[in-house]
């Protein structure tokens, strides 16, 4: 039997409907005529949040996610609780509700766009339903999208980096409070992890009364976090931090001893004091989050585990002894990928990367809103790219100066453009905004100035200590 094959006429082809694909069709449609297939491998929006572990926040506040459209969370301040007075971080449910919200009345509701779930694309324009019923075929006038290049790997779609002995507990993140309402609490817990997930995974069981003492964390390498209550939408505090972070940086002698004066200042974390971390990824963490995670004393740090096998620890570095009964939970996935950077606007696709120093949704966006004023065709795509270089995730330290500096010099250069500067600063996913309505404040007025003195000589260390040269780097 022939597979019905329907030809999809529309403007673009956009695969993946998570975050990224999102947030770039919003814009895109908002700005422009076009018609898109939104396609993606799972039955619905919302890439990896559909599969997130279930007491997942946002590391940052909910504004800064989600489309340019449709503010995530309302712009709500917490209440009560250890955050009291920053802005609210939504969890798994509210995510997803949210996006299939956006789908439904923004997306699906503007008549533009159609969803494409549960099926692959293949290559060459075409998508095929993986129940193996229609297959899709796009003309040649249809920009393709790719809006999975920079996709997260998570625990629960990742099988365990190590092997695994007979009778050992191991579970994905996502499975942890099943496995304690099934099984009860172990004797002990070995979180394997560095980044978010497995600082989340630690916090949630100190939380739920967990002795610390009962706790493994294998930490291949230490990680450098930002102090949450400075990551906020609010200009004088959003600001006044990049200021003092360009400050700091002016005449810093290496990156570690400037990550040493951004702790003294408050601006980065860090677990353990006695250890200079070697990653810099980035989250934010709150501080009575780094409380919880210093009453944890066993920390292995013997490299990146290679067995388990029943009480016992196999790493890089030598073994450990483990308890006979111990879960293992798994929180070791690339969340933020590291690949290399590509043109965002290149000759087979367009694919969207961060623009600034992180904040994956605003890159998205502001790569949709681009695509939608901007002329079409080489000279075009060209003008594009000069817009809008890539600036890959962090990792090392040299990442996280080299993400700083493209997303200064790209802040500049979106400020050079009236609409896209008078866009940007109505979008809440911008970190670095002040809205038209800010009444302005003595303390917004005094980071401005700091940021136009510090910025320059800030930006220009940064790029030596992370061997950049030209001044205008690509993200490579």
């Amino acid at each position: 039997m022939t597979t019905p094959t329907r030809t999809l006429d529309v403007d673009y082809l956009v695969v993946g409907a998570g975050a990224t694909g999102m947030a770039f069709t919003d814009a895109l449609v908002d700005h422009s005529g076009a018609t898109v297939a939104l396609v993606d491998r799972r039955p619905g929006v919302g890439g990896h949040w559909r599969e997130a572990y279930p007491f997942v926040q946002l590391h940052q506040a909910s504004t800064f996610y989600g489309v340019a459209s449709t503010v995530l969370g309302g712009g709500r301040v917490q209440a009560d609780g250890p955050e009291a007075g920053l802005l609210e971080r939504a969890g798994q449910p509210t995510i997803q509700a949210y996006y299939e919200s956006v789908l439904v009345e923004r997306l699906l509701g503007s008549g533009r766009v159609e969803l494409l779930a549960g099926c692959d694309y293949v290559g060459d324009g075409v998508v095929v339903e993986q129940d193996g019923g229609a297959a899709y075929v796009v003309g040649e006038r249809t920009r393709l999208v790719d809006a999975r290049y920079l996709a997260p790997r998570i625990p629960a779609e990742t099988p365990p980096r190590f092997a695994v002995g007979e009778g050992v507990r191991v579970v994905a993140v996502n499975d942890l409070p099943a496995e304690h309402e099934r099984s009860g609490v172990p004797g002990q817990h070995v979180v394997v992890g560095s980044g978010k997930t497995a600082t989340d995974a630690c916090v949630w069981l100190l939380r739920h009364g967990v002795d610390p003492d009962t706790i493994c964390w294998v930490r291949p390498r230490d990680p450098w976090m930002l102090n949450r209550a400075l990551i906020q939408p609010k200009p004088e505090v959003y600001l006044g931090m990049v200021a003092e972070m360009m400050r700091l940086a002016s005449d810093a002698p290496s990156l570690d001893a400037l990550f040493l004066r951004l702790e003294d200042a408050g601006i980065m974390l860090r677990v353990d004091p006695s250890v200079t971390p070697s990653m810099a990824k980035a989250p934010t963490l709150g501080t009575w989050e780094l409380d919880l995670l210093r009453s944890i004393d066993d920390v292995v740090r013997l490299g990146h585990v290679q067995s388990v096998s029943r009480g016992r620890l196999h790493l890089d570095g030598g073994s450990v002894a483990i308890a006979d009964d111990a879960l293992v939970v798994n929180c070791a996935a690339d969340g933020l990928r590291t690949r290399p950077s590509l043109p965002i606007w290149g000759p087979e696709a367009i694919t969207p990367q961060p623009v600034r120093a992180g904040f994956p949704c605003f890159g998205a966006a502001i790569t949709g809103y681009v695509e939608a004023t901007r002329p079409a065709g080489p000279d075009g795509d060209a003008e594009k790219n000069r817009l809008c270089p890539p600036s890959a995730y962090g990792n090392s330290l040299v990442d996280w100066a080299r993400m700083n500096v493209v997303g200064m010099r790209n802040s500049a250069s979106f400020g050079s453009e009236p609409d896209i500067k008078d866009w940007s600063d109505r979008v809440a996913l911008n970190p670095a905004r002040v809205s038209p309505d800010h009444p302005g404040s003595p303390a917004l007025d005094d980071a401005r100035a700091r940021l136009a003195e510090h910025a320059g000589p800030g930006v220009a260390r940064l790029a030596a200590l992370a061997g950049l040269t030209s001044p205008a780097p690509d993200g490579a």
